[in-house]
């Protein structure tokens, strides 16, 4: 019988590791509580990055192999802004794109997700992210890697951002192209958790105000579903989630088939050690949650 991948982003664990956690110690972590993918963000987990040394390629390699961890997904991030004076043009955006698939692929990751510049606060990407992406599919396509967008909040999946996505991959018949959905899009009550470096505007759009779209909605567009982040906020000592309709969400990949990865993204309260119990909690919960599915 075909079963959910279980994994971890992380940045589930970014808060901890600047204080307790090395890459090996999150690693471990990772193994121990029986997950077997790990997620990065490039920019924010690779030392040197975009050039880390073969001493660090090597390490990450031989980490993954004594842990047991399949890479995931790679996060890469495309700055449309990152010059007051002017955007970034499709070029450069498409050898961004192009290095850090490079990159993905030394590391061992299958999947890609471009975070492209937004233009507004439903996070339409700059115009520029068609052309970038169509650039390097081929790319994608020798490198056997899948470049998947992001479905995140305050984005539905009924929106014309997931339209555009859509006639893409109608339009480029590429199988090295999906969606990447984030969980936070089927929250069902608000959160209090505050994210640095967000205007109060940003905050309340994104997550303070849920979304609660519906599992028909996700049914629509589960063929083009190639990951899945787990975004959660708090889980209780009893395996509740007062945020979240995991036995929704569960059950829905289930009985549609759904048979990929499942990558733990804890974005709750940043104290320290928080997130190990806080992970370790929602694999409990998704792994009861999916024996009971599958009956």
């Amino acid at each position: 019988m075909n079963a959910f991948s279980y994994g971890v982003s992380l940045y589930s664990y970014t808060g901890d590791m600047y204080t307790v956690l090395t890459l090996e110690d999150a690693m471990a972590e990772i193994a121990d509580l029986g997950a077997t993918g790990i997620e990065i963000l490039g920019e924010g987990n690779i030392p040197g990055y975009p050039a880390p040394t073969t001493e660090w390629i090597d390490t990450w390699h031989g980490l993954c192999e004594r842990y047991g961890l399949t890479p995931t997904n790679y996060g890469s991030w495309i700055d449309s802004r990152m010059w007051r004076h002017r955007d970034l043009t499709a070029d450069e955006g498409a050898e961004m794109l192009a290095r850090d698939l490079g990159l993905a692929a030394t590391l061992g990751f299958s999947f890609v997700r471009p975070k492209i510049g937004v233009v507004s606060l439903d996070l339409r990407p700059h115009p520029i992210w068609a052309e970038v992406i169509e650039r390097n599919l081929a790319r994608a396509e020798s490198l056997g890697i899948t470049i998947c967008p992001e479905i995140h909040a305050p984005t539905p999946i009924k929106h014309p951002v997931v339209d555009d996505y859509l006639e893409f991959a109608e339009r480029t018949g590429s199988k090295n192209f999906g969606l990447l959905i984030d969980t936070g899009i089927f929250q069902r009550a608000p959160v209090t958790t505050d994210h640095a470096g967000l205007s109060e505007e940003a905050q309340e759009e994104g997550w303070r105000r849920p979304l609660a779209v519906p599992m028909a909605d996700l049914v629509d567009v589960l063929e083009h579903v190639v990951f899945i982040q787990a975004k959660f906020f708090d889980i209780d000592a009893d395996l509740t989630d007062a945020t979240l309709p995991w036995r929704e969400i569960v059950e829905t990949l289930v009985e549609h088939g759904y048979t990929g990865w499942l990558s733990s993204e804890y974005e709750g309260e940043r104290t320290p050690y928080r997130s190990l119990e806080q992970v370790r909690r929602q694999h409990a919960l998704l792994r009861a949650l999916e024996a009971g599915a599958r009956g």
